[in-house]
């Protein structure tokens, strides 16, 4: 017996090296997997199925859409012939900026308008064409540009409007029949606006635009840049609320091209306002005028985003008995009461003395000549006369119209009718 166990022993198959298996019956019995039941082969067939879904292509990453993006598309192409600003009404081509804030980077976007942008504009013909000794140095381009835009408004703009007609389009824009109106606010006429109000253009033939804040102490530059820059007609203003008629002949559909900013472009670097020493004076006069310009009654108080139009007149006026004018602006910005020391500089004319404790100061000069305060101040009572007179035309055809309606009325609309014959009168004897 002990012979016969040794004998089966050693016909016993030798021992396999120990793996991993899926059963213990295979060390008892002689049985041998295929290959295809092996775990090598499972995990085989595991790595080449794994090893296909890496080769799957991968989806691309979400990107959201993008306004940098154009697609392949070419860039826009305007045809307006001035040059692209951020705003218009509180930047001019005269002021010569001594640096920039950052590099020139296209507040468009990249690639997507044709025009250069300088840091400054985007100026509608090279500038490079510019030939700074000739008498004229714009060049012959700008000078068709301009001739072309000149008639192409006068076109749109057709046939003057009636009175009857004046009188209707700006009774539809009051605020009591519609509350579609532009808010024109510290930044002035933007490049954006623009295009909003030809938006506006496409339903109604006029568009109420509200001024306030620091443009509205020019308003004639106001009034003037936004009939060149739009290409519309002011039929109607009162105080900063202007009423601003597209044209007979506009048509929506040939409406022209206008890219939008995407960003605010930072402000270039311009020169000093306040210097060490005024124009004409020593160190110490200067230091005694900005002392004594503190205690000078103030002239008048400004307020937040106000109405700023009659200040020229008021500091013209001032100057007339007083060398020195003190306004109050607290409460301002200080952007803000800068920008209002600048245009009083510049339209009064006046000297900036000093901007301390938030107050505006000016010095009238040495060689101040109130003749020519007075002539530049006849000429704005003038205006001023004409538009009242347009005003009450307005007014008087308003009551022809209403007369039409209400028999009852005609002697309330007499003694209208006379108001006007009186007063061109009194105009007539004053200019006699």
């Amino acid at each position: 017996m002990l012979l016969l166990a040794g004998l089966l022993r050693r016909a016993r198959p030798p021992r396999r090296p120990s793996v991993r298996r899926l059963s213990r019956l295979l060390d008892r019995y002689g049985f041998v997997p295929p290959a295809s039941l092996t775990p090598h082969s499972a995990a085989g067939s595991a790595s080449d199925d794994g090893g296909a879904k890496k080769r799957r292509p991968k989806k691309p990453p979400y990107r959201p859409p993008s306004s940098l993006d154009r697609g392949g598309r070419p860039a826009a192409r305007s045809d307006l012939p001035f040059d692209f600003r951020f705003s218009y009404t509180e930047s001019s081509p005269g002021d010569k900026p001594i640096g920039l804030r950052e590099p020139k980077y296209s507040p468009f976007g990249p690639g997507r308008l044709d025009r250069p942008w300088t840091g400054l504009c985007a100026p509608a013909v090279d500038t490079t064409l510019h030939d700074a000794h000739a008498d004229d140095p714009a060049p012959a381009a700008e000078r068709e540009l301009e001739e072309a835009r000149r008639r192409e408004r006068e076109r749109v703009l057709g046939e003057p409007l009636t009175p009857a007609e004046r009188a209707f389009l700006v009774s539809k824009c009051q605020k009591s029949r519609t509350k579609k109106q532009i808010n024109l606010g510290r930044d002035g006429l933007t490049h954006n606006m623009l295009n909003d109000i030809h938006n506006h253009w496409k339903n109604d033939e006029a568009v109420r635009v509200k001024c306030l804040g620091v443009p509205t102490v020019d308003m004639q530059n106001v009034c003037h840049q936004l009939e060149d820059k739009t290409g519309g007609l002011i039929i109607h203003r009162h105080g900063g609320q202007l009423i601003l008629y597209r044209g007979r002949h506009y048509n929506p559909k040939k409406r022209p091209v206008i890219p939008l900013m995407l960003w605010k472009p930072a402000e270039p670097v311009y020169p000093r306002l306040i210097k060490t020493t005024i124009e004409g004076l020593t160190v110490e006069e200067t230091k005694e005028m900005r002392k004594k310009g503190l205690y000078v009654p103030v002239l008048t108080k400004l307020a937040k985003n106000g109405y700023y139009a009659s200040l020229v007149p008021m500091v013209r006026d001032a100057f007339l008995t007083d060398e020195l004018v003190r306004i109050d602006s607290k409460g301002l910005p200080k952007s803000d009461y800068r920008k209002i020391g600048v245009k009083l500089r510049d339209l009064v004319p006046c000297i900036i003395v000093s901007f301390d404790k938030e107050q505006i100061i000016v010095w009238r000069g040495k060689d101040y000549n109130g003749t020519i305060q007075d002539n530049t101040q006849k000429t704005s009572v003038s205006v001023l006369e004409e538009e009242s007179a347009g005003a009450e035309s307005e007014n008087g055809d308003q009551e022809q119209a209403s007369s039409d309606w209400a028999s009852d009325e005609c002697s309330q609309l007499s003694s209208s009718d006379e108001m006007p014959d009186d007063k061109s009168a009194i105009s007539e004897a004053d200019s006699d």
